[in-house]
């Protein structure tokens, strides 16, 4: 009973001792740098770092966005704040005198220029195509 006893533990190891080592040789397979799942952590290790760089340019361009756009929302409230000015001082300007009925039926001629006087005359002009 002994020799069977023997005979069983002794295959009992072989077959412990083949697993470990078919266990052994997956193992190295799948920590293998390459085709493995370390080559997998190693290729997604290499794109983090190259989206942490490009988050980065992408930070620095916005902020230097942000600062030109700063600025020239700036600007145009300073330009904002002189048009509104120059608007005011525009209902200072006193009305051209309307030329009289009598002076029209005389002579056409005269009709047709307008009146002459000291005070400049200020036209606005449209940019764009339609009204």
């Amino acid at each position: 009973m002994d020799i069977i006893a023997d005979i069983l533990l002794a295959s009992g190891a072989l077959a412990a001792g083949f697993y470990c080592f078919i266990l052994g040789r997956r193992l190295n397979r799948f920590n293998d740098l390459e085709k493995g799942v370390g080559g997998a952590v190693a290729v997604l290790s290499a794109q983090v770092d190259d989206l942490t760089r490009t988050l980065t340019a992408a930070q620095a361009a916005a902020n230097q966005s942000a600062a030109t756009l700063t600025e020239l929302t700036g600007r145009a409230e300073k330009s904002a704040q002189k048009l509104e000015l120059q608007m005011a001082s525009l209902h200072d300007i006193p009305d051209a005198p309307k030329p009289r009925a009598e002076a029209h039926e005389a002579s056409p001629k005269q009709a047709e220029m307008p009146p002459k006087s000291s005070e400049p005359m200020f036209t606005r002009h449209r940019l764009g195509g339609s009204a």
